[in-house]
């Protein structure tokens, strides 16, 4: 199983699996379709929008864990 890392930007981070999209809008992050974000770190990203990384990032990997 792939694990997500602050330093893996949105672009990787949907790569690995597309309904991660989901679980970004629902933690506030709702620019996954724009193209500057595509290039963004999850922590650069998080930064921009005032969201808690960890958190956010807790919230993906836990995800992807109940996926499998």
């Amino acid at each position: 199983m792939v694990q997500i890392t602050k330093e893996m930007t949105i672009g990787q981070i949907l790569d690995v699996d597309l309904d991660l999209a989901g679980v970004l809008m629902s933690g506030g992050m709702f620019c996954v379709g724009c193209p500057s974000s595509q290039g963004e770190s999850l922590e650069e990203a998080a930064l921009v929008h005032g969201i808690d990384a960890d958190l956010l990032l807790e919230k993906l990997n836990a995800y992807l864990r109940e996926k499998a």
